[in-house]
């Protein structure tokens, strides 16, 4: 295994730590259930479910590529260049700092899906003072990085659906702030982009 190989591994446990800590202590201290990922209503449960189920997949394949016991039908090489390779790395480092200060951020309002019961207050200082969406920036960094990494098929296509249904997400919670924090939202948006730059 190489440096690349520990240090996928290595963030992917950091990820699911950096998670799990935040769901025990957040239990603990408020006494709230912070997954209300596939609660909802309708079509949007079974899309936040199968969301789920493909990131957990995705996590999966990052492994089993950094520890080489990847099927090789699913590896369809599209660049194999070693500076876009460190390009990789760079971002997916980049991406763990913004999930790290996003996770700081959040305090007690961190939730994994949209929390209609317990949201927990409006969250606008720190990281989210330069974007409304950390988390999902953290993964898109994450999401590009790994393909950059590997280069393979398989990871740009899961790029690629990530972000449209990333989008998707975004504008759910959107409309949902909207009408849990009125006008507080409203000039939150005014000052802060969605992403990075719009």
């Amino acid at each position: 295994m190489t440096f690349i190989d520990y240090f996928q591994i290595a963030i992917v446990v950091i990820i699911l730590g950096v998670i799990t800590t935040k769901v025990i202590y957040l239990k603990a201290v408020t006494g709230v259930n912070p997954i209300v990922i596939g609660q909802g209503k309708g079509a949007w449960r079974i899309v936040e479910i199968l969301s789920l189920g493909s990131v957990v997949l995705w996590l999966t394949e990052v492994v089993l590529h950094a520890l080489h016991i990847y099927p090789r039908s699913w590896d369809f090489l599209l660049l194999n260049i070693p500076a876009v390779k460190v390009l990789g790395l760079v971002l997916v480092s980049f991406g763990l700092v913004v999930f790290l200060l996003a996770f700081f951020s959040f305090g007690k309002s961190w939730r994994i899906g949209i929390d209609r019961d317990t949201p927990g207050t409006l969250v606008t200082e720190g990281i989210f003072g330069i974007t409304r969406n950390p988390i999902y920036v953290a993964f898109h960094l994450y999401f590009i990085g790994i393909f950059l990494i590997h280069g393979t098929l398989f990871f740009l296509v899961f790029a690629l659906m990530a972000a449209v249904a990333v989008h998707f997400q975004i504008r759910r919670e959107e409309e949902f702030l909207k009408r849990q924090y009125g006008g507080s939202f409203q000039a939150y948006c005014a000052r802060t982009p969605r992403y990075l730059l719009w």
